[in-house]
């Protein structure tokens, strides 16, 4: 296992379910849970969701964390920099719900309000703890994987998005690389 590279254990993008970021907010909701659903029943390999650029290369994925995100736009007004400097869990959940009025509104409304929302007004690329390159070893996504509690990580080729790695995907490899230890 110590040999193997990113490339040996991801899923192609091509494999997966996908859905344009110009898509709406409830096209994102009734996807996701069309590739759940598909996923349950055997019909599909894969739950998670990709999202297509304008220009149909793959920019991310989407997951209902992101939905609900999208439901609360004072999310995206956030200084992130400004949150990690806090200290104390409460007291930064505590802050960011008065400085940004987190949840103050009924859901029935947020929800309304998401009627007119894109996925590109509230989906956030991945971040660099959550991607990895088609020749990095699996050590280095062990650590992302632990470290960052991602379920997949995006595996890129130069610029392009190319496939994820799941979690479970390298567990499974792990784990029967241990059982064949000699213990």
């Amino acid at each position: 296992m110590e040999n193997m590279q990113v490339r040996d254990l991801m899923v192609p993008i091509d494999k997966f379910p996908r859905i344009s970021e110009a898509a709406t907010f409830y096209e994102g909701l009734t996807a996701l849970e069309r590739a759940q659903e598909k996923y349950l029943s055997g019909e599909s390999e894969q739950r998670i969701l990709l999202v297509e650029g304008n220009d149909g290369k793959i920019i991310g994925k989407l997951s209902p964390i992101d939905l609900i995100r999208g439901l609360e736009t004072s999310y995206n007004r956030m200084d992130a920099q400004n949150i990690l400097t806090r200290f104390g869990l409460g007291y930064i959940w505590k802050s960011m719900q008065d400085d940004y009025h987190l949840w103050e509104n009924p859901f029935k409304d947020l929800c309304r309000k998401a009627v007119n929302l894109r996925i590109r007004d509230f989906f956030k690329p991945p971040l660099e703890g959550q991607c990895v390159h088609v020749d990095d070893s699996l050590a280095k996504c062990f650590h992302l994987f632990v470290m960052n509690r991602h379920d997949a990580l995006v595996v890129f080729e130069g610029d392009d998005i190319v496939g994820l790695l799941r979690f479970s995907d390298v567990y499974k490899k792990a784990a029967q690389t241990m059982k064949e230890c000699t213990i």
